[in-house]
């Protein structure tokens, strides 16, 4: 009986401070990632003099970081599902070719015409996607493989449809309106990545196939027997990277005002970094795209602080190279310590 009054009046054990500010950081794991963010950005305004916060440099760091962020956006997707796309650059300079190709073929600099390149450039996604989807879901082909092969058929493909040379013939309004113009100030290419990571976080987080994404990453098997469409999903998921590298492709053609053939090579490393830098887990079922945000403007804050600080931009590859590793190995302590609980 006095073991039992014991036992109902003893306190309960709370835990303390430290150990809920930890636990608070392992279930956000893009906690750090907007912390590290702040302090670059405080570090290169403090030894630039203010340069580097200005507004201008500012809306420069957003500019530079949008066609990375679209393409990241459906990475993100592509990792919580488990899986991995190599193909995303290549599909980026196919998009541009394909909406370059459909423009020069048409003629002229109509509305009409940009939209037709518009739609060239997501129709080349989307195909390129599928393919992705159909080899790793009803193929069974490992993501990495499977992405890795259409990396080189995508490029190769290009390659041959332009002989290798860029098409510089580009409607003049694509570039001087949504290349280069401004909405109140702020640079269409970085409203469209706005409106692309927004629709992206409601997709992962509103709705019914978003949500089975996460489950898809967490635990396949159990997500099939639960009755879920697993193969389909994950056909979609691809085809929406595929979209949206497609889409960044198009947009670099209106930005750059050419195919640029060599100039996104490493555009899936930067977006897989980006996605890991932002928390989502290569291991699938956790992350988001809120995280993918500071993920994506690490890199670029680096490369725009060393170029104003007169650093060489070898030592940006180093940073950043050390950055995902610290990452990665976050999160690996991360899902030991949640396993462990």
């Amino acid at each position: 009986m006095s073991q039992a009054r014991l036992d109902i009046d003893a306190p309960s054990v709370r835990p303390t401070a430290a150990r809920r500010a930890w636990m608070f950081f392992v279930r956000t794991p893009s906690l750090w990632t907007y912390v590290v963010l702040i302090l670059l950005g405080i570090v290169f305004t403090v030894l630039s003099g203010g340069t580097f916060g200005n507004a201008s440099n500012l809306r420069n760091i957003l500019l530079d970081g949008s066609l990375l962020m679209v393409i990241s956006v459906g990475m993100t997707a592509v990792i919580i599902t488990g899986g991995i796309d190599l193909s995303v650059g290549a599909i980026t300079i196919f998009g541009s070719v394909a909406a370059a190709q459909v423009m020069n073929g048409i003629g002229g600099d109509s509305f009409a015409v940009m939209f037709a390149g518009f739609v060239a450039a997501i129709l080349a996604g989307i195909a390129w996607g599928a393919v992705n989807g159909v080899l790793v879901s009803y193929a069974r082909v490992a993501p990495l493989i499977a992405t890795l092969g259409t990396l080189g058929m995508a490029t190769g493909l290009a390659l041959v449809i332009t002989n290798g040379i860029n098409a510089r013939s580009v409607p003049l309004p694509l570039v001087l309106v949504l290349g280069n113009g401004n909405i109140f100030d702020v640079p269409w290419l970085v409203v469209v990545a706005v409106i692309v990571t927004v629709l992206g976080i409601l997709y992962l987080n509103k709705t019914r196939a978003g949500l089975y994404l996460y489950a898809i990453g967490s635990n396949r098997d159990g997500t099939m027997r639960a009755g879920v469409r697993v193969r389909a999903n994950t056909v979609s998921v691809y085809v929406i990277a595929g979209a949206l590298a497609g889409l960044a492709g198009y947009l670099s053609l209106a930005r750059f005002a050419t195919t640029s053939l060599a100039g996104h090579t490493t555009d899936n490393l930067a977006a897989i970094a980006a996605v890991v830098l932002g928390g989502t887990s290569l291991f699938g079922g956790r992350g988001g795209i809120s995280g993918t945000i500071a993920g994506v403007l690490i890199p670029v804050v680096l490369s725009n602080g060393f170029v104003i600080l007169g650093i060489q931009p070898f030592w940006q590859q180093f940073a950043i190279g050390l950055v995902l590793v610290l990452a990665v190995y976050t999160d690996h302590l991360r899902r030991r310590r949640v396993e462990n609980e």
